[in-house]
């Protein structure tokens, strides 16, 4: 899956967008560390000022202001008979210096969290409206990792890299102001090695950022294998695939390993070589330094607090070139939320409605395909009365589902392909969310979720009474089984159901659709892991209950469907039959061959037995 996008956010743009609620936590930050920055600075400068001139006899070349303040307690002699007085001042600016560290640390670390909390929640609220067919095209453990990993990866970027950026700066200029106002010539030997940092640095960079988005996207495979592997377990332990399945995620797990090898490799070699040059930046100005004290060209004093200052350069310095070679782990991970944030969500058209929807369906001339050279349904033109109960009939990949996602929108049908109206309104001119509340859909295999039945039967309201939970639970049959369990609607229900069995998951997800009573009802092959008496049972509770609802019965059933009004037997995506169940059993088709067969198989099994 790329990783590229374009669409309304840019990098800069995107990293704006989450950062509403949390700029003033790193602005204050920000501001405690050029305080914490600023502390630091005045300490070489004390020092060098009791060194030279109050230990020394050198003439004190102090700013105006504090010429005057020194004049004011004394001058140098006072101080020079009370040294503590600036051993007090060094210790209460580094106890300012801690106070600032302290806020830094605290507002950096608020604002971190606040970043990925704004992150998660809009990448979610995001994911959301995205269309059904992009969660079809990408991996949900692909999806998980770019929402953790990435996420978790880019607010370190901001709480810590671009905050060190800033940070750096401030420490940089600072360090080489007073460094240059010192001595110019240690200065420029200082700056020297800083551009070669720099360099080697912006050319690790593309080679880091090339291998951390490979490790990226194998991991998104690995959290894909996994997430599989435990939400199908029961499958895996069925057809007896634990020892392929380990062998699979080890060889993932394996070659993501090599991956990460690999890039400390590299890493190694790049913090290697940057504390090998700062090394030997630092061991030049000590020599440098050293020979220009003998020549007398830098005072003792001079010499502490230049090497104070250039300790604090190689620091930051070094940092800088971490820094960017961290911009290219981010920056993969900033790309992969981009795809995310830059894919379209699904938008109803300028003026959308929402009209009634107790009207007749008309299909005309719908053809569709999930890719456009191959179509599913071609030409596929039926009605259905309002009230009424309509049956589809076919085999695997006849486009009986494919039609009722175009129903629901769940896929849009495009232009020039047909159109789908309700009540004489074509759907694209309907709000999806006003369609979605008025189309209700059982899938074949309903997802439920890891709660109790009840809630799972009651997701569709905020609060729903008990006794109409049961209610919609005795129409789709499942009532008895449910208060057989020992804490009855109480149950928590496993992950993906696993808790219940086909059959129940199946009523389960029946009445949950019966509770949002809406004015059309499909069955998508809903009641396949029912049997015969069950689904008769059903079947005439529904018919009992549900009204003037439009119902639409997918099956491979006949029983299931025989009692409709009118039935569309489909056939590699085309219309091949439609009428009543006595219509079609006067045809020699493939309804009455379907029919025979199904109604034929016991009598076959009993003489073979």
């Amino acid at each position: 899956m790329g990783t590229q996008s374009k669409g309304r956010y840019n990098k800069a743009t995107m990293i704006f967008y989450f950062l509403k609620g949390s700029v003033r936590f790193f602005v204050i930050s920000i501001l405690s560390a050029f305080c914490v920055t600023l502390m630091e600075m005045l300490v070489p400068q004390m020092i060098r000022f009791t060194v030279d001139s109050v230990i020394g006899s050198a003439e004190p070349d102090l700013p105006g202001f504090m010429t005057s303040m020194l004049l004011s307690v004394g001058g140098v002699s006072y101080l020079r008979d009370h040294l503590h007085v600036i051993a007090i001042l060094i210790v209460a600016l580094a106890l300012i210096a801690a106070v600032c560290k302290y806020l830094f640390n605290l507002f950096n670390n608020k604002g971190a969290e606040t970043l990925m909390q704004t992150m998660r929640n809009r990448l979610f609220a995001h994911i959301q409206r995205l269309p059904f067919a992009w969660h079809m095209k990408n991996q949900t453990g692909d999806i998980i990792q770019r929402c953790t990993s990435d996420v978790e990866r880019v607010k370190i970027f901001v709480a810590e890299q671009l905050t060190s950026i800033v940070r750096i700066v401030i420490l940089v200029s600072l360090s080489l102001s007073f460094m240059y106002s010192m001595n110019v010539k240690l200065a420029l030997i200082a700056t020297a090695c800083i551009p070669v940092i720099l360099g080697y640095s912006a050319y690790f960079h593309s080679k880091i950022g090339s291998h951390f988005q490979e490790c990226d996207e194998n991991e998104g495979i690995l959290s894909t294998i996994a997430q599989e592997n435990l939400t199908g377990v029961r499958v895996v332990r069925a057809f007896g695939r634990e020892n392929f399945e380990r062998e699979r995620f080890e060889k993932q797990n394996q070659h993501y390993t090599n991956l990460w090898v690999k890039l400390c490799k590299l890493m190694a070699f790049f913090w290697g070589s940057g504390d090998m040059i700062s090394g030997l930046q630092i061991m030049l100005v000590l020599v440098m330094g050293s020979v220009f004290c003998v020549n007398g060209e830098l005072s003792a004093g001079e010499f502490i607090a230049f090497l104070s200052y250039n300790s604090m350069l190689t620091w930051p310095v070094r940092q800088l070139g971490r820094v960017i070679s961290e911009m290219s782990k981010a920056n993969v991970s900033i790309d992969r939320i981009m795809y995310i944030m830059n894919s379209p969500a699904e938008q109803d058209p300028p003026g959308a409605t929402e009209p009634d929807m107790r009207g007749d369906i008309e299909f005309s001339h719908v053809s569709f395909g999930y890719d456009s050279k191959i179509p599913v349904v071609e030409d596929v033109s039926f009605r259905i009365p309002q009230g009424t109960t309509f049956g589809i009939l076919g085999g695997t990949g006849s486009g009986k589902s494919t039609l009722m996602h175009l129903l629901n929108r769940l896929y849009d049908l495009p232009e020039g392909q047909g159109e789908i109206t309700v009540g004489g309104v074509d759907i694209r001119k309907i709000k999806a969310s006003w369609i979605r509340q008025n189309v209700g859909m059982v899938l074949q295999e309903p997802f439920l979720f890891s709660r109790t039945i009840a809630e799972n039967i009651g997701i569709t309201q905020r609060e729903m009474p008990m006794e109409e939970i049961r209610r919609a639970a005795r129409i789709a049959c499942v009532d008895d089984a449910i208060t057989e369990f020992a804490n009855g609607y109480d149950t928590m229900v496993g992950e993906r159901g696993v808790t219940l069995s086909g059959g129940q998951k199946q009523r389960t997800a029946i009445a949950r659709m019966l509770t949002q009573k809406t004015p059309i009802m499909v069955f998508d092959d809903s009641l396949s892991a029912v049997d015969a008496e069950t689904d008769a049972k059903i079947r005439q509770a529904l018919r009992k209950n549900l009204g003037d609802s439009t119902v639409i019965l997918i099956s491979h059933r006949i029983t299931t469907l025989m009692q409709a009004e009118c039935i569309l037997v489909l056939d590699k995506g085309r219309v091949a039959e439609m009428g009543s169940h006595e219509e079609l059993m006067k045809n020699d088709g493939i309804y009455r061959h379907i029919y025979d067969m199904q109604m034929t198989m016991p009598e076959e099994v009993k003489e073979n037995e």
